[in-house]
């Protein structure tokens, strides 16, 4: 399959998309299969090649790179992989994100969401960076619902991220005083350590664009999976249709129209955070601050450093 792409498709770009089995990043997939190859990674090796048939139904070209973000041995080996298809690559859209309903450990006792939603994607990203061109893109899709001061993400129970360190948030530890339920600062402290990250590796890497998506609320999204079966019905099917006449709200078709037009924009910004409608947009004040955002990335590596090869 890859030499074969290799071979049709040499003077296309290549674009990598996670989580592209369902919602935002599958539409977001779609829509960058017009301007190239399409790197799909995901956990599923079936979803993924039901993905991958159907972009080769519109004549367009994809392969499939099996990766688990919640496990750092599965994303190196994905990265490894990737560099060794010896595609062009162009862009890197970290899409994957999960919001369960109740806290959930790794096999190694880690926090899921705060690996799956960060971690993992932090190392891919640091894996590929010295692989790919000057002038390739980085996407990170991350949540308003970091910022404290966010009205809505208030409204919906959430008090932004409480980030302590890497090592905390990898135990599942914010600071104290947060939301009611634990798994909304897991997943909101993943998404400000996102946010970070994007404006850190901004900053650093000046060679390659480093940008931020707010996606704006999306519930017909795989974040409602473990949801029961009427908020799924109602995610799915009702609630979007309202999509239109909402502040913030958004459909997975159009936030994924919105992530290919930002991973491929040709304007050569680089450390902005954009919203819903692509428009650029602030995040909370320690995302802002650059020695909150240089401290995450550093601890973030510290960690890393010490998980085996």
């Amino acid at each position: 399959m890859a030499s074969s792409i290799l071979e049709n498709q040499s003077d296309l770009k290549a674009y990598i998309v996670t989580g592209p089995t369902s919602g935002i990043g599958r539409r977001a997939a779609f829509e960058l299969a017009k301007h190239g190859t399409v790197v799909l990674v995901g956990r599923d090796r079936l979803k993924l090649d039901d993905v991958r048939k159907a972009i080769e139904r519109r004549h367009h070209h994809a392969v499939s790179v099996v990766c688990d973000l919640s496990d750092i041995a599965s994303v190196r080996r994905a990265a490894e992989e990737i560099v060794a298809l010896r595609l062009p690559l162009a862009g890197l859209l970290n899409n994957a994100g999960i919001s369960p309903r109740r806290s959930m450990k790794t096999a190694l006792s880690w926090d899921l969401t705060f690996v799956t939603n960060y971690l993992g994607p932090f190392a891919l990203t640091d894996a590929l960076v010295p692989h790919l061109p000057d002038g390739a893109d980085v996407t990170f899709v991350a949540s308003a619902v970091e910022d404290p001061e966010r009205k809505i993400a208030v409204a919906a129970g959430f008090r932004g991220g409480r980030y302590v360190s890497a090592e905390s948030s990898l135990r599942g530890e914010w600071v104290p005083g947060g939301s009611a339920s634990p798994t909304r600062d897991a997943y909101a402290t993943s998404k400000q350590c996102v946010l970070a990250a994007a404006m850190e590796f901004a900053r650093e890497t000046p060679r390659l664009r480093f940008n931020a998506l707010e996606p704006g609320l999306t519930p017909n999204t795989g974040l409602a999976r473990d949801f029961g079966v009427f908020v799924r019905f109602l995610a799915h099917y009702i609630l979007p249709l309202f999509a239109p006449f909402m502040k913030y709200w958004s459909t997975a078709k159009r936030a994924g129209r919105v992530a290919a037009r930002v991973l491929i924009n040709s304007s050569g910004q680089t450390g902005i955070y954009y919203n819903e409608k692509g428009q650029p947009m602030q995040g909370s004040a320690r995302v802002r601050d650059p020695n909150f955002t240089g401290r995450v990335v550093a601890e973030t590596r510290a960690l890393l450093s010490t998980i085996p090869a």
